[in-house]
């Protein structure tokens, strides 16, 4: 499947993969940054933003997305740096793909099944009447009875779209939550990636914990784990600056 892609800047190429429910907008601060000394190729992923939709969420058939969009782009070998469900695209491209990877960065995300933990905001997104709201305020109110965090509302209305006079979700909400086993599940490939790896971990995120470090090093010996201090899941853009730095000091090593 052939991706939405944003890209900036020119020198050698990293591409830039976005979270479950998000777009490549999400990553756009990281994207600016980065833009100033590298070839930026920021994606949706399939079922998200302006990528096509499927009924199918593997992480194998992301990480083929993937290869097919490099191709067509005329890229053999890329640095690639995903947040969370787009970190695992990432190891699974890596995995099935070593040769193609330069410089692999992981942020806030083990290659491990995780617990479910997003039925709320799936029951909360279906139960928005799409065909009834007048706005995103709207959207917001019925939202707000199943998610009581401001910052995820605003983060999901992002992805709201006025289309042919009403509006509608630009993820695929029944793909994702027919999928969302898979997606929260562990890879397809196995296998190891040797190449340099770099995981990023918000010191107040559950996503990578000290359970995981032997499943890491089986598939990414050469990872390396840095902390951000006093952040969350959304680490880059908690803090923006410091997670650019982390980044840009991998890659230019």
């Amino acid at each position: 499947m052939l991706l939405h892609t944003h890209c900036t800047g020119s020198g050698d190429p990293i591409v830039l993969i976005h979270g479950l429910f998000g777009s490549y907008e999400n990553l756009g601060i990281i994207a600016r940054s980065l833009a100033e000394h590298y070839h930026v190729i920021n994606i949706d992923v399939r079922n998200h933003g302006q990528s096509p939709h499927s009924e199918q969420m593997t992480y194998a058939l992301m990480a083929e997305d993937v290869a097919e969009t490099l191709d067509h782009l005329g890229l053999s070998k890329v640095s690639i740096l995903g947040h969370s469900m787009g970190g695992k695209i990432a190891m699974a491209f890596a995995l099935a793909h070593p040769e193609r990877v330069d410089k692999l960065i992981l942020a806030d995300i083990a290659p491990v099944a995780y617990p479910a933990r997003h039925q709320q905001i799936l029951a909360g997104l279906s139960a928005v009447p799409l065909s009834q709201i007048q706005s995103r305020s709207d959207a917001d109110k019925h939202l707000a009875h199943y998610i009581n965090e401001l910052g995820v509302r605003q983060f999901l209305l992002k992805s709201l779209a006025i289309q042919d006079d009403h509006y509608s979700w630009r993820f695929n909400l029944a793909a994702l939550t027919e999928q969302y086993s898979k997606i929260n599940g562990e890879l397809d490939q196995k296998g190891s990636f040797t190449g340099e790896c770099l995981f990023i971990k918000g010191e107040l995120s559950d996503y990578i914990l000290a359970e995981h470090k032997s499943q890491i090093l089986a598939q990414f010996p050469k990872a390396q784990v840095k902390t951000i201090q006093g952040t969350g899941h959304w680490l880059h853009a908690e803090k923006p600056a410091i997670f650019s730095r982390l980044v840009q000091d991998f890659l230019s090593a």
